[in-house]
């Protein structure tokens, strides 16, 4: 298991803000050498504490200005209708994150689709006919006001 001290929380937490700063603007901001970030930055990636450097990408600039969030229930829990629910996670992309909750649904995925109609679409064509989908209930998102720890609105 993998140890973290302040200065790693420090470098999780810029780099979560801005994946792009380089070691040497690291090592700046967090009061450490170059190689010493290097050295902890490579060492987060292999514990898998870091997953991953994404450009972090506004739905409109793909066409998909709408977002969804979706409750769902299924059926049952066999693992055969877990499988199914989970494989065709996997087969939609309008799917960008998918949670397993607690509570009255099952899950709770989030969707970027073009339009209503996309999302009317999404739901009727691919998720109410699911085998495994018992029940879906569907909320429009307004507006985005936080989204991956960062404010999106003054």
């Amino acid at each position: 298991m993998y140890s973290i001290d302040d200065y790693d929380l420090k470098i999780l937490t810029l780099l979560q803000a801005n994946g792009r700063l380089t070691n040497q603007e690291l090592s700046e901001l967090v009061g450490l050498s170059a190689s010493q970030c290097s050295r902890r930055r490579i060492g987060l990636e292999q514990a898998q504490m870091i997953l991953g450097y994404h450009a972090r990408l506004a739905p409109e600039a793909l066409g998909l200005g709408m977002i969804g969030l979706i409750e769902v229930r299924l059926i049952n829990h066999l693992p055969a209708q877990v499988e199914a629910f989970h494989s065709m996670l996997g087969d939609v992309d309008a799917i960008i994150d998918a949670y397993k909750t607690t509570g009255d649904a099952d899950y709770l995925l989030k969707v970027a689709v073009k339009d209503l109609a996309g999302l009317s679409a999404l739901i009727s064509q691919i998720l109410s006919v699911h085998k495994s989908v018992a029940h879906v209930k569907t909320s429009v998102v307004l507006n985005r006001l936080k989204e991956n720890g960062l404010l999106t609105l003054g």
